[in-house]
């Protein structure tokens, strides 16, 4: 059996992200059987209606990417209590038009970090409401909220141990989850 194809999807644009620079960390740790593919949000224009009939390049380019993967991992930080807007929207984007929903039914993970105190608790809460909406299935289990301080990566941008053993744990029980659900 191959590998199940795993899309991540970062929600921040910044080059030099905490939440991008989380995502690369992540899909080192040991999670046999997947292999993880990250997909591009940023060239995605804003949603509108209007395109349906001719979709832009990247549109189509996304919505390919996404219906082709078997699972997704979200890795996205919080903007004002929510989830980032382009994040938002790609989840729009590959949503439509109606009927043709590329998300479907598949597992998802979605955590984030921040240098704050909460973490990214409200955008998880919104997130897995959106995600619902479009027939993704968020692993429930543990629930991360990721705080970086000094010392969270090391020098060659893994995680310190602690964090490296904590998140394995997280990747141990998706793995498990992405491959039941897709059993």
């Amino acid at each position: 059996m191959s590998d199940i194809t795993i899309a991540v999807i970062v929600g921040s644009l910044r080059r030099e992200s905490i939440n991008r620079k989380v995502a690369q960390a992540v899909v080192r740790l040991n999670a046999p059987g997947l292999t993880f593919r990250f997909i591009e949000i940023g060239d995605l224009p804003h949603y509108n209606f209007d395109f349906e009939d001719s979709p832009p390049p990247a549109v189509v380019k996304f919505r390919a990417e996404v219906a082709a993967a078997q699972g997704y991992l979200f890795i996205s930080p919080e903007y004002n209590r929510s989830i980032p807007g382009v994040l938002k929207n790609a989840i729009d984007i590959a949503s439509k038009p109606n009927g043709h929903n590329g998300w479907g039914k598949k597992p998802g993970g979605l955590f984030g970090a921040t240098p704050g105190a909460i973490g990214t608790a409200v955008m998880q809460a919104h997130a897995r409401d959106v995600l619902a909406a479009v027939g993704v299935t968020v692993f429930s289990g543990p629930e991360i909220y990721l705080t970086v301080k000094d010392g969270f990566f090391t020098e060659d941008g893994d995680f310190n141990p602690g964090t490296e053993k904590f998140l394995q744990g997280w990747m141990d029980g998706y793995v498990a989850f992405v491959k039941k659900m897709l059993a």
